[in-house]
């Protein structure tokens, strides 16, 4: 007599029909069963059906009694960057002005609040990007930091002018309603200044071929987005984006703009009144008279300038900023080496002449605060490499040490003209 039990392989799946024993376990149901593998599957195609209509949060939680005022982000940016209050004071304002707009209400009085995006300008170290990086830690709303080197017109190799609001996405988790509200900062956008001052007749797929595309989003408009990136084919699925909400901040070095300032200030025109006019301008910080028409001369084309209505400066970063630079700031080189030897129970000194030293030679190669990292990183390599295997619990730093240090690396490869 045979027996009447059911056999386990009679229960399938009743998605993909693979047996009990084909997989890892079934999931019983009213009328049916459903594997492992099956409902991961149904579980990541439910998020990302949803993920682009789910509620947003953060932003519907903002306070304004609780927003941080333009003083108090200053202040938290004091904390992290050395100088450069102009920019600062600008960037804190235009922050907390998008705050504003994020909770405006319609009291029928038809006054809308436009945004002002900003554009920052500084010669290269001065802080710009450090500047974003420090004020995204204290935002309420979705913040990215993109770099406008890699962006080419649809069709070509490099980066869609989309892929900027691919980052915002993914920053917010794929939460459209709160990307909408975000802050895009869009670093070296003077490499995508055009080649000639004169409307090209070639494509320039990396210059002024970008700086059209960008018109649409920093005016606001909708943009179809493909949500992981890379190039839009006809058969992908898009994520529309409004960017109407969304601040763009820009920075940019701009190297060889005071070129242009001053042309336009006269500084080397002969006459007497032009002698007299020159007299009071400052031609070590020439980037502080920048205005809109010199942009246009760089290569920035009209249409994007008008969308970038704050104008800011950096000022060129002075002996006594650069040595303020190396150990006040929270985050400041001197305390990130003195950490990394206190984790191998390491006490790190620096004597004071070994500082004036090390801003010294920044000064003299002009490479800006990333030249004190690179200085910094040339005295400690050997003692870095040698230090945690000798069993040492103490190293004082010498002047004589840091001196014989850069002369055996030869440096002054890094002088610039």
């Amino acid at each position: 007599m045979e027996d009447s039990k059911p056999s386990k392989n009679k229960k399938k799946c009743s998605f993909c029909g693979r047996s009990e024993s084909e997989v890892t376990f079934l999931i019983t149901g009213m009328n049916g069963y459903i594997c492992d593998s099956c409902a991961t599957q149904a579980y990541e195609i439910a998020q990302e059906a949803i993920g682009t209509k789910k509620p947003t949060a953060s932003v519907e939680k903002l306070n304004f009694k609780e927003l941080p005022k333009p003083l108090d982000i200053k202040m938290f940016l004091d904390q992290y960057v050395i100088g450069q209050d102009d920019a600062k004071r600008f960037l804190s304002v235009s922050v907390y002005n998008h705050y504003k707009r994020l909770l405006q209400k319609d009291n029928g009085d038809d006054v809308e609040i436009e945004k002002s995006n900003i554009i920052m300008v500084g010669s290269t170290g001065t802080g710009k990007t450090l500047l974003a990086r420090t004020i995204a830690k204290m935002l309420h709303v979705p913040f990215t930091i993109v770099d406008a080197t890699v962006l080419t017109e649809a069709g070509y190799v490099g980066e869609d002018i989309e892929s900027i609001l691919t980052r915002l996405l993914q920053v917010a988790d794929y939460d459209v309603a709160e990307a909408e509200r975000g802050i895009v900062f869009i670093d070296e956008i003077d490499k995508i200044a055009r080649k000639g001052d004169n409307p090209s007749i070639t494509r320039d797929v990396s210059g002024e071929g970008v700086q059209q595309g960008l018109l649409k989003l920093l005016e606001g408009s909708v943009v179809n987005v493909p949500p992981q990136g890379g190039r839009k084919h006809p058969d992908q699925k898009m994520i529309p984006v409004n960017t109407k909400n969304i601040l763009f901040i820009c920075g940019g070095a701009f190297d060889g703009i005071e070129k242009k300032i001053a042309q336009r200030l006269n500084t080397y025109v002969v006459g007497y009144n032009a002698s007299q006019a020159s007299a009071v301008i400052d031609k070590h910080n020439m980037m502080q008279y920048i205005a809109p028409q010199d942009l246009k001369s760089f290569g920035l084309i009209p249409e994007i300038i008008g969308r970038l209505p704050v104008l800011t400066y950096l000022n060129p970063l002075d002996r006594k900023a650069l040595r303020a630079i190396l150990t006040e700031p929270k985050n400041s080189i001197v305390k990130q080496y003195i950490k990394l030897f206190e984790m191998d129970h390491i006490q790190l000194t620096f004597q004071n002449e070994v500082y004036e030293y090390i801003v010294d030679k920044a000064v003299e190669y002009k490479l800006g605060a990333r030249g004190l990292r690179s200085i910094v990183e040339t005295i400690m390599m050997d003692v870095m490499f040698e230090i945690p295997s000798q069993g040492k619990t103490k190293y004082d730093v010498t002047l004589e040490y840091a001196t014989q240090q850069l002369e055996k690396a030869n440096i002054s490869r890094l002088k610039t003209a």
